[in-house]
């Protein structure tokens, strides 16, 4: 990560890129930095963010050191450039770089490196270790570390991929709005409701497929309080949630988006969260949404667009045998077939009664296949549901029956809305689903680019 802010400040594409002479220009520029932050000397002042910021990354060191209250500022500018200074190639050690494998320049520990270790071992170096051993650009890769996160004063927030187009591109906005805050000494004006959302913000704006996961890295190197918290997307929910939140799945986001807000919490939170904690929750999340109203008998307008994402989700990131999904989407359209041909909101209402009560949900489908095989079914052709469907649903030895059972609720009310699925009391409840938008301003950059 700060190899790559560190090309970024350099005006390079990638850390490969980086020239000799950008090299040194982007890491005097990380030195200027430190020095103006270090002139401030109180971190609660106006311009005081950039200096506090530091704490969480180099506490003691030169550039924050308590002492400096009480020195004058040339004492200050020369004791920060001697720390950022490169070692006299004399004090060399005879040591390899534990990074890169380039020839060491020193040993460093706290003082210089956010160490990624145990919370009881990472900020200290044991008694007679000299630290760790590095050269000289994975050394200012540490320095140029803060450019490439989100700060917040606190524990900072960071990004990484082994996609080196994704990283590149992320840095590039990320470095270009720091450099504007620490030259401000000041911190964003604007929060965000959880840390997994900037993730979701940089997989938006990542034009190209993203060919690895992202990492989600929460840490402090504060004496106060070290800490480390790594959440991770694997590839194809990263690449689904990039994808789904660009043209043309955009009203299908937009959907989602909305599946998941509360009344406390704003749907980009929660799907944020969900998408690192527990992704099963999506679909979970999506059934609800499009049941919401089915006991008045009402199917949501977008319904289509995010039952769709939804079955995307199903086959691009849980890879679910696409025969398995093909039979639950057919048992879901026969099911839709018989409602249409009742044409009852009573009926309706009684389907969705069995949702959250298995026994209930099977002894359901029963009836109305036997009613489907003695011909009393109308609009049925054939069984309402095959003995293979029936196993998919509820055979305890098949792990993921539940699942299932999601996924055909998805299906029916997608089915129901393509076949204009409309009882006679709709008016009345589209009209109190009208003032059910979500109103969290967290997700109105989101929900304002649906497509129309």
């Amino acid at each position: 990560m700060g190899a790559y802010a560190l090309a970024q400040l350099g005006k390079a594409a990638s850390p490969d890129a980086l020239l000799p002479g950008a090299f040194s220009h982007a890491v005097e520029r990380v030195t200027e930095d430190a020095l103006r932050a270090a002139l401030v000397r109180d971190s609660k002042s106006d311009q005081g963010f950039w200096l506090k910021a530091s704490m969480s990354f180099y506490p003691n060191s030169k550039m924050n050191h308590h002492s400096n209250a009480k020195r004058d500022d040339d004492t200050v500018r020369e004791a920060v450039r001697a720390w950022r200074q490169m070692p006299d190639r004399a004090l060399w050690p005879s040591a390899a770089c534990v990074l890169c494998g380039r020839q060491a320049v020193g040993f460093f520990g706290k003082v210089d490196v956010p160490l990624a270790e145990s919370d009881l071992y990472r900020n200290n170096t044991p008694r007679r270790h000299l630290g760790m051993a590095l050269c000289w650009p994975c050394l200012c890769s540490f320095y140029a570390l803060p450019y490439g996160c989100r700060l917040t004063g606190g524990p900072s927030i960071a990004l990484h991929s082994w996609d080196e187009r994704f990283m590149a591109r992320t840095m590039s906005r990320r470095v270009e709005r720091n450099q504007q805050l620490i030259a401000l000494g000041k911190p964003e004006s604007k929060g965000v409701g959880a840390n997994e959302v900037l993730a979701l913000q940089a997989l938006r704006l990542h034009e190209d497929r993203l060919t690895a996961g992202v990492d989600l890295l929460v840490f402090s190197n504060n004496n106060r309080g070290q800490t480390l918290d790594v959440q991770s997307l694997e590839q194809p929910l990263a690449e689904w949630l990039r994808r789904s939140s660009r043209p043309p799945r955009s009203r299908g986001f937009s959907a989602l988006i909305r599946a998941h807000a509360t009344a406390n919490t704003a749907g980009i939170v929660g799907l944020a969260r969900s998408a690192f904690r527990a992704p099963e929750r999506i679909v979970g999340a999506c059934s609800r949404y499009l049941t919401a109203y089915l006991d008045q008998g009402v199917i949501r307008k977008d319904t289509s667009e995010l039952a769709e994402l939804c079955l995307s989700f199903v086959s691009e990131v849980t890879r679910m045998n696409q025969n398995e999904i093909d039979e639950i989407k057919t048992a879901g359209a026969q099911v839709a077939a018989w409602l249409m041909a009742e044409n009852s909101a009573g009926q309706l209402r009684a389907f969705n009664a069995t949702l959250k009560d298995r026994p209930r949900m099977r002894h359901w489908l029963m009836r109305r296949n036997i009613d489907a095989l003695l011909g009393s079914a109308k609009g049925i052709k054939g069984p309402l549901i095959t003995e293979n469907q029936f196993r998919l649903l509820f055979d305890p030895e098949v792990e993921q029956a539940w699942f299932h059972r999601q996924l055909l609720v998805v299906s029916v009310v997608q089915r129901l809305h393509e076949l204009g699925f409309a009882p006679a009391d709709r008016a009345e409840v589209a009209a109190e689903m009208a003032g059910e938008a979500s109103e969290h301003p967290e997700d109105l950059d989101y929900l304002k680019d649906e497509e129309s």
